[in-house]
């Protein structure tokens, strides 16, 4: 194979003048070459042939009853064969409803202006919660039943490969409503969105934001997206206007944006005290059969060792020389002369050369997959979603959207986003439909466990000091990131919830100083400018219900994990390919456990922190600090 070829420019980076005039540079959906879009063909091969297939699934929808299941209400305990039935035809349903979704929803990422996959991405979602009401009944009936007699179906031998699934809907009795209930439960559930939906119009599409200046007094367009790329310019002064423009816009929108926040915490405690839940929290992790202390225990954790944080910001203060650190210093890149860039191609190959720990035949399948298979839809286009994911069904093969544009970070994404596609392959080709998915809980182990092994290998193939310092600088700064970042949200969330359970209103005042408090704690030798009390504002991920703990606590099992493969034999290899392909067979703390990794004790996360020490110090040695930077006091701009 070529070497991988890193392009180093010592020259400082104006990246944004690149992203606003490459608009008009670019492409047409139309324009854009086969082998640069995903196969989504290989789904269905036109739009044409996905509306025959839709008005054949449609036409079983009979609103308010899919007759196709209806048949067997009533009838779920007669005896194991017609439960059998039942649950084939549940699952089936499901399986065309995703399968009709991910053709729609792949379509339309590919040109959001485009109103006919507007309006197919619109039809499959209203289906699919059509399906969602009508087969609401389904589980309270199951767990109507006489105990002695839904454990005598449970034993069954021809239910077998439905057992952990009917287990973990009888351990979740208590929690679960009559059936009339959790229809209406299930009713209320697009009103109950109203919240969410209404703070990503008002993100997404209303706030509109002046123009910012650079040094040089050059103005540039600032979006949500553009502040990503300005946070990390060398130019101070762009760093700051673009901080104080984008905060100082949720500040003259806080009440609303207090009462967003509130109407969706509302929704998660009727969810949680709707179905007997002790907390949101509880309503959020027990189903997945994950103890609460796995959370509190992240945040202990973290925060008993957030000085290690205060170090390495100590150290970017002394290094970058520039005064007193403020938060907006916090993402610029220490090794701001070089830029490792590479081509796609190049991109692709590092991340196939990258996973050889994993062996030949892991290997092998990503590549087929990304080169031969067209997995990935590969670079912008107009009106292309932005950002990337990981998509797919059980009926089709992984889909990538990114937007490469040939930065360092596009390659890790571009590792990232194939951990989460090879996880989905190996489930899928090793688990029957009801166990091919994971929760989030482990989805983020693999997709950071593609990542770290990228970096080892982007390090060993490092020829110069310079470019070491880059990929070290890049690796701290996704821990911070990701590890302490995530978690102190993580601790914002669980204060918000808790105190609505008791009533207290949650004000802008409480929200903007709690919030302000936790930056002054985990950011402390920095500046912390009063307008970070904003922040909680445009964070989408508080809508998510106990979601951004799970980039911490899936950081920590993937270093864990990564690091016993990297190490290890055979052994290591075969036990973290196995959790690959187990899918949601099992709880996903026991599958981590199986792997290698005991998430219900601290260790992991110490384990991370230590990692992110380690990492410090040998940044710190090639940067030419090698003595431990001298501890100030937290100062708070007002």
């Amino acid at each position: 194979m070529l070497p991988v070829m890193l392009y180093i420019q010592f020259v400082n980076r104006y990246i944004q003048a690149f992203h606003y005039k490459r608009y008009n540079m670019l492409k047409k959906r139309s324009q854009v070459a086969k082998k640069d879009c995903w196969n989504v063909e290989s789904l269905y091969h036109s739009l044409a042939d996905w509306q025959k297939d839709f008005i054949s699934v449609a036409e079983m929808d009979k609103s308010p009853h899919w007759p196709q299941l209806a048949r067997f209400r009533g009838k779920l305990g007669k005896d194991a064969k017609t439960l059998e039935k039942a649950l084939e035809v549940l699952f089936d349903i499901s399986r065309k409803l995703s399968k009709l979704y991910t053709y729609a929803h792949l379509r339309h990422d590919e040109d959001i202006t485009n109103d006919e996959y507007k309006a197919a991405l619109a039809k499959i979602t209203h289906l699919h919660h059509a399906f969602n009401q009508e087969s609401a009944w389904f589980e309270p009936e199951l767990l109507a039943l006489p105990g002695a007699e839904l454990k005598k179906l449970r034993a069954a031998e021809i239910l077998k490969s439905y057992r952990f699934y009917l287990e973990k809907i009888v351990r979740l009795k208590k929690y679960t409503l009559s059936a009339e209930k959790e229809e209406l439960v299930a009713l209320s559930g697009e009103a109950l969105s109203t919240g969410v939906k209404a703070f990503s119009a008002i993100n997404d599409a209303d706030f509109k934001f002046e123009k910012v200046s650079d040094s040089q007094g050059k103005k540039h367009e600032l979006t949500q997206s553009s502040y990503g790329v300005f946070i990390r310019e060398q130019d101070r002064t762009l760093r700051k206007n673009a901080f104080e423009q984008m905060h100082s816009k949720y500040m003259q929108h806080e009440n609303t944006m207090c009462e967003l926040l509130n109407g969706n915490v509302q929704a998660h405690i009727f969810n949680a005290r709707a179905h007997n839940f002790q907390s949101c929290l509880e309503a959020s992790l027990l189903p997945k059969n994950i103890d609460v202390e796995v959370y509190h225990s992240l945040i202990s954790a973290v925060n008993a060792n957030v000085d290690v944080l205060h170090h390495y910001i100590r150290l970017r203060e002394e290094f970058l020389n520039i005064g007193p650190l403020h938060l907006y210093d916090m993402y610029v890149p220490l090794a701001s002369h070089v830029d490792i860039k590479m081509s796609y191609e190049e991109a692709e190959e590092a991340v196939i050369e990258s996973v050889a720990p994993l062996g030949t035949e892991y290997q092998n399948i990503l590549k087929r997959g990304l080169i031969e298979e067209r997995w990935v839809d590969r670079y912008e286009n107009i009106n292309k979603r932005s950002g990337a994911y990981s998509s797919g069904c059980y009926d089709s093969m992984p889909y990538i959207l990114m937007n490469y544009k040939g930065l360092v970070r596009d390659v890790f994404t571009l590792a990232h986003e194939a951990g989460h596609s090879m996880h989905s392959y190996l489930s899928r080709k090793n688990q029957p439909y009801q166990y091919a998915d994971y929760p989030i809980f482990l989805a983020e182990v693999a997709s950071t466990f593609n990542e770290d092994l990228l970096m080892r290998y982007l390090l060993k193939k490092a020829q110069s000091k310079e470019e070491k310092i880059f990929l070290l600088n890049q690796q701290i700064e996704d821990i911070r990131a990701t590890l302490f970042r995530q978690t102190m949200f993580a601790e914002f969330e669980l204060f918000i919830h808790e105190r609505a359970e008791k009533n207290i209103p949650l004000t802008p005042k409480m929200l903007k100083e709690q919030f302000f408090k936790l930056n002054v704690n985990y950011f402390g030798p920095a500046t912390i400018d009063r307008l970070i009390e904003y922040e909680w504002a445009r964070i989408p991920h508080f809508y998510y219900n106990f979601y951004v703990y799970q980039y911490a606590t899936g950081i920590s099992a993937a270093l864990a994990l990564s690091e016993k493969v990297s190490q290890g034999g055979k052994k290591e290899r075969d036990a973290y390919l196995s959790f690959l392909k187990s899918g949601s067979s099992q709880y996903p703390i026991e599958l981590l456990k199986k792997a290698g990794v005991d998430m219900r004790s601290a260790a992991p996360v110490e384990s991370a922190i230590h990692k992110f020490q380690e990492l410090v110090k040998e940044l710190a040695s090639l940067l030419g600090k090698k003595k431990s930077v001298a501890k100030k006091t937290t100062k708070n701009k007002s």
